[in-house]
């Protein structure tokens, strides 16, 4: 079961335990310079607005209402990351346009272990990017489809289908029991309806960004500790700003602030070492890709603005408990 609450997704598994409960919510977060260099991770400046699609389906396209979920707005070349909260184990698969996050292969409705293709919470705090290297990411940048920029178009030679891609998978019951005695307490909806079909919407999708410091932790569990058979899926359609007040009627979030800004005002960076747990060796598919700088000058466009490099006043470790700090101000 999901809920969507607070600009949370819950992913809630009663069925197989009481506590097989995790949260997900997107944040918004400054867009770090793509100059090759490698940065600490950024901010979180609050959380994206997230909306049921069909509580706006009568406005949106039918290729839309079929496939359900959420909607949220994201500014063009605005950066975000994804935020997990679990106690529980899961293993979430993460794509965009249908496209793994982690390896760069097409979407399947299976885990697979070889290469890894999903992230193990709690262990995984957060996602910042697509998986290029052992614990490098390049940073998730919304772009338009139809210009050649995203993962999905770059891989496939089509954009078909933007937005996010979610699955979470909850640890078993009898292994969480077990995990749990060991270590001495551990601590889609989709709705179809029959609506004219409107003009069509160009749809927004996520492209690699500048590259960033993240490990992507390897499964310490092993493929038979998830319960493949109650996953819950999730698809989050990415709106820009003008469809976003046209869908919902809303305002979106004002543009953050560039990395420049940010840097210059003296705020802290961070950085988190997952301690001994061993990080997934990154999709060559996925680093072969060009960045959004790097397809815009490919290209003959003009790159995103404020892609300056800078330097990092602070940057501060991140341990247990795995909360990064999240700066809804910048005063």
């Amino acid at each position: 079961m999901i809920i969507l609450e607070d600009n949370h997704l819950g992913f809630d598994f009663p069925e197989i335990h009481a506590e097989a409960r995790c949260a997900i919510d997107f944040q918004r977060t400054l867009r770090i310079p793509d100059d090759g260099r490698d940065y600490p991770l950024p901010p979180g400046l609050g959380s994206f607005p997230l909306r049921h699609l069909d509580d706006y389906a009568a406005r949106l396209p039918e290729s839309w209402r079929v496939r359900g979920g959420v909607i949220a707005p994201m500014h063009q070349a605005e950066a975000m990351w994804i935020n997990f909260q679990s106690d529980y184990p899961f293993a979430v698969k993460v794509a965009t346009g249908k496209i793994c996050a982690i390896t760069g292969d097409s979407w399947v409705d299976r885990l697979n272990r070889d290469p890894q293709d999903y992230v193990v919470l709690p262990e995984q705090p957060w996602l910042d990017g697509y998986c290029v290297e052992e614990g490098v990411v390049r940073q998730f940048v919304a772009m338009p489809l139809g210009e050649g920029y995203t993962v999905e178009e770059q891989l496939t030679g089509a954009g078909l289908h933007g937005g996010i891609q979610l699955v979470a998978y909850p640890m078993k019951a009898g292994h969480y029991e077990a995990l749990r005695s060991e270590r001495d307490g551990l601590r889609d909806h989709v709705i179809k309806m029959a609506e004219p079909e409107l003009a069509p919407m160009p749809a927004m999708g996520l492209a690699p960004g500048g590259r960033m410091k993240q490990e992507i932790d390897d499964d310490p569990y092993g493929l038979d500790a998830w319960g493949q058979r109650h996953g819950s899926r999730c698809f989050i359609t990415l709106l820009n700003s003008v469809q976003w007040m046209a869908v919902t009627g809303e305002r979106p979030p004002t543009e953050p602030p560039t990395a420049q800004n940010y840097a210059a005002l003296g705020l802290p960076w961070f950085d988190y070492y997952g301690g001994d747990a061993r990080a997934v060796a990154g999709s060559e598919k996925l680093r072969g890709l060009k960045s959004v700088v790097q397809q815009a000058k490919g290209t003959g466009q003009a790159p995103p603005p404020d892609n300056e490099s800078i330097v990092v006043p602070d940057v501060i470790p991140l341990g247990k408990p795995r909360t990064r700090p999240v700066r809804e101000s910048m005063v």
